[in-house]
């Protein structure tokens, strides 16, 4: 069965994403990324503390953040790595629609542990041409801060957050180490991922109520 992607230390890869975009990459301006990254964050984090939206309406508005700063379906066939050949074209719509639904769940699931979040931002370096690395401090009511490192690109004119760093992990190779083992131990079937992905959203359902 699929684990969990967020642990603790992995809460923000469903507000970031976890992909590599090099072929559309351009050059990142780090005032752009800085800014991109605190309104992406305060967005979500107003979402998450706003009291008078009911849960599902909590839920919608959260995926318009996250769909808008992540770019699904480069995030989805990165982590798929490989097997995006090996997918049917059917296996590999499926397999898009149930990664946003997860990305989206993954988050609604722990609204209830993250009312309070706070949100701000440190220091930030441009790492390549292509990319400028936001550093921020995540902190939540009788919980330990953590520090969160956001890589931003250009993609298609659009800046997006193309990784996530935390705690010294790259949260887009987890994922996709994760989302290959459990290939590998089916035969390398994708339809195998594609079940285990549909009992995760059935679990983080279950978790939300509803």
């Amino acid at each position: 069965m699929l684990r969990s992607l967020l642990s603790r230390r992995l809460f923000l890869a469903s507000l970031a994403g976890i992909a590599s975009q090099p072929a559309r990459a351009q050059q990142m301006d780090i005032t752009r990324a800085t800014a991109f990254v605190d309104k992406a964050g305060q967005d979500l984090v107003n979402a998450i503390n706003d009291p008078r939206m009911s849960l599902p309406q909590r839920r919608d508005k959260v995926a318009s953040i996250l769909r808008y700063a992540i770019d699904i379906e480069g995030t989805g066939r990165f982590i798929l790595g490989r097997y995006v050949r090996q997918a049917t074209p059917a296996e590999l719509q499926d397999y898009l629609k149930l990664f946003d639904e997860i990305i989206i769940r993954n988050l609604s699931a722990r609204f209830g542990e993250y009312r309070g979040v706070k949100f701000s931002l440190g220091r930030s370096q441009q790492r390549t041409e292509e990319d400028a690395l936001v550093s921020t401090l995540v902190e939540r009511p009788n919980s330990p801060a953590f520090t969160l490192d956001w890589r931003v690109a250009d993609i298609n004119g659009q800046p997006k957050v193309v990784d996530v760093i935390a705690e010294g992990t790259s949260l887009r190779l987890t994922t996709r180490s994760e989302y290959a083992a459990v290939i590998q131990r089916n035969g390398g079937r994708v339809a195998s991922l594609l079940e285990a992905m549909r009992g995760q959203i059935a679990q983080l359902a279950a978790r939300e109520g509803g």
